[in-house]
């Protein structure tokens, strides 16, 4: 029998991917590719992508996906992305330019805006070159011919429905990542595009995740074999829709283990922080919002570390591995934790003892890193937990990063909490994407719970190692300061 499907779209920082998934979040089929970047000689750190080689990558892995399993019926079709990031459109409807969430091509100028208070009261978060608006300020400051090209922009998310349907729109826990939505009152703000300077005209039409946005467009039905009348969904940010996955409800916390390591809370009261260490985001369920903290880039380290030490296994290697190491031989600081300025270039590297121990192995280096993931993450739970109350004795996580076990009970030790997975975590964002069908369509997927749990443990050497990685990050702060310093100027 033909069975119903969703066909999800899920643009990554790293790779974008292409899934067939049933109405249970079962992910029938899947295929990925590495997106490609250029980097901008304009600027010291920017990155960009062309969209329509992007869009020819994932017709190809839908082609393929497709393919795999032929006995299913496409019901919907949704996409889902990395936040921040943007696709610049023209006034002919042509998508001519992508800048990711890695592209900081407006670093040079965050320091200008200084009513930062105001701001970040407003959106949600200070100025930042991770944020869509600063990445437009640095275009216009030294590609004006691009920035004058510029009729309408769009998230990654938005602009794949808008390549599907027609349509174009901004889903709203996409566009609080821009510095031009007011989080609190659910809109455009016209203080902030007169703020950063940018025309409120080249913003679309708000549009909440689980819309139904109009159906696929003949030529694109034609090119991915799909029916004409297969309704295109509005999606929403990554990190959205992988707390959806997990099925958490308001007061409940989240940490999704991805590029990035959200921790998140859910609530239905909008709350500022004064010190303003956490963003304050739109979430996909109407009428709450998202407190989150996010130490950067932590995931991408970890894949990177991957490719070197264990190039031809898998990650089950890396774990036997792990499991059967004794004390640790080195601290890893590979992280953003030390700067302000999230994904800023910091220096980094591992310490451990000289002249080198015969038992230093790889393993001890992908384990020291697996650990800065989890101590990050409690560095930043303790920040949120001074802005909004953390009292659940549980926690909810997902993520592809939770592959490994050693991360979810090391995480669980040192927050002092049970962290809580279901079935289908690692691909949490697919699985959110096929739930927000199921809400659009009004399709009931009641199945079986499966839920797994870790409860912390006592561990002295976990603890000795935290203590042992804030120095290491002391030591690099101090290194970095140093050739600061002996840095000529000009």
């Amino acid at each position: 029998m033909t069975q119903q499907a969703y066909l999800v779209f899920d643009i990554g920082t790293g790779n974008a991917r292409v899934a067939v998934v049933d109405i249970h979040g079962n992910v029938l089929s899947i295929e990925r590719a590495d997106i490609v970047y250029h980097n901008d000689e304009q600027y010291p750190d920017a990155r960009h992508f062309v969209p329509e080689v992007l869009w020819e990558q994932i017709a190809g892995l839908t082609k393929v996906a497709l393919s795999r399993v032929p006995d299913i019926h496409i019901t919907a079709i949704t996409s889902t992305s990395q936040r921040q990031g943007i696709v610049l459109i023209d006034e002919a409807g042509e998508s001519y330019l992508g800048l990711p969430n890695i592209d900081n091509r407006g670093r040079e100028w965050e320091e200008q805006y200084t009513d930062l208070s105001s701001i970040y009261h407003r959106t949600g978060r200070t100025p930042s070159a991770l944020f869509s608006a600063m990445k437009l300020v640095g275009l216009r400051e030294r590609r004006s011919e691009q920035y004058q090209r510029l009729h309408r922009l769009t998230s990654i998310s938005d602009w794949v429905t808008y390549t599907l349907s027609g349509s174009l729109s901004y889903e709203p826990s996409q566009a609080c990542e821009t510095l031009l939505y007011d989080v609190e009152q659910g809109n455009w703000s016209d203080e902030m595009c007169s703020v950063l300077g940018i025309s409120p005209t080249v913003l679309p039409e708000l549009v909440s995740s689980g819309s139904v946005l109009g159906t696929v467009i003949p030529a694109i039905a034609a090119e991915l074999n799909l029916p004409i009348d297969t309704p295109v969904i509005v999606g929403g940010g990554d990190t959205q829709l992988a707390i959806h996955s997990t099925g958490a409800e308001a007061e409940d916390i989240v940490i999704v283990s991805g590029t990035t390591t959200p921790i998140a809370k859910i609530t239905s009261i909008f709350t500022t922080d004064d010190s303003a260490q956490a963003w304050i985001n739109a979430y996909t369920a109407p009428h709450q919002f998202l407190i989150e903290t996010n130490p950067g880039i932590t995931g991408l380290n970890y894949q990177k570390l991957q490719s070197i030490f264990y190039p031809n296994e898998g990650y089950d290697v890396m774990e036997q591995e792990m499991d059967a190491l004794g004390e640790s031989q080195c601290i890893a600081a590979l992280g953003s934790y030390l700067s302000s300025a999230k994904n800023a270039r910091v220096r980094g590297g591992f310490l451990f003892d000289a002249p080198l121990s015969d038992q230093l192995s790889r393993a001890h280096f992908v384990r020291s890193a697996l650990h800065e993931i989890a101590f990050s993450i409690k560095v930043n739970f303790d920040q949120l937990a001074q802005v909004i109350s953390l009292d659940r004795s549980y926690i909810w996580a997902c993520g592809g990063g939770l592959q490994s076990r050693t991360l979810i009970q090391s995480i669980a030790d040192l927050l002092g909490k049970e962290i809580r997975i279901r079935a289908g975590f690692e691909h949490a964002s697919i699985v959110g994407a096929a739930y927000i069908c199921n809400q659009a369509l009004s399709i009931d997927s009641t199945q079986e719970e499966q839920i797994e749990s870790f409860y912390p443990q006592s561990s002295d050497q976990l603890q000795k190692d935290y203590q042992q990685w804030h120095a290491a990050q002391l030591f690099f702060a101090q290194l970095q300061l140093a050739e600061s310093a002996t840095t000529p100027s000009g």
